[in-house]
């Protein structure tokens, strides 16, 4: 369907613009949290679309796969917002795996797409991510790295979902008298 497709566009270009802006390296993780209800318009957890779900985690898998960064898809509340990604991802971090399937009433519309596109996929109950897209308001902080900054980019909603976006850099030790590398800014 057309709505789908625009959805699926918006979330790729999105991705796209964030991804840049980001500076993410190949093999950085991106963890996502997602509110098919939101951008459907409704109260977040109320309206669980997997048609929607599936339109947007396409857009943003493929803008990910293309930049070879590696994706986690943040599960909702009643899995304690657990995390599914590629079960070799979770291997190389040394997280260790938990045992639930995503559904869209528990997990959410947007960890069942993940946990149905990905080819191996496992479930993990944190990570600590280079990046991370909210839309929906479903609150990643949880899942990125200490210092988190925010990333403004052109596309503020994906449906009728806020989108906010923050990367994460490195914590700045020594005082006054240290010198940093700006490459890591």
């Amino acid at each position: 369907m057309e709505e789908f497709d625009q959805l699926r566009q918006v979330a790729y270009q999105a991705t796209q613009e964030f991804l840049g802006l980001a500076k993410l390296n190949t093999g950085d993780l991106l963890v996502v949290g997602c509110s098919s209800s939101e951008i459907g318009g409704q109260k977040i957890g109320s309206d669980s679309s997997p048609a929607i779900a599936q339109a947007v985690f396409g857009g943003i898998y493929q803008a990910a796969q293309e930049r070879e960064i590696f994706l986690a898809a943040q599960c909702c509340e009643h899995l304690n917002r657990a995390l599914i990604l590629e079960q070799k991802i979770a291997k190389t971090l040394r997280l260790p795996v938990v045992n639930v399937v995503p559904q869209p009433k528990a997990g959410g519309s947007f960890a069942t797409a993940a946990y149905a596109a990905f080819s191996a996929p496992v479930a993990v109950e944190a990570v600590q991510a280079d990046a991370g897209m909210d839309i929906g308001d479903t609150l990643i902080g949880m899942h990125l790295k200490p210092v988190a900054v925010p990333v403004r980019l052109s596309v503020r909603k994906i449906g009728e979902a806020n989108l906010v976006c923050a990367r994460t850099r490195p914590k700045f030790i020594g005082g006054v008298r240290a010198h940093y590398d700006d490459a890591l800014l």
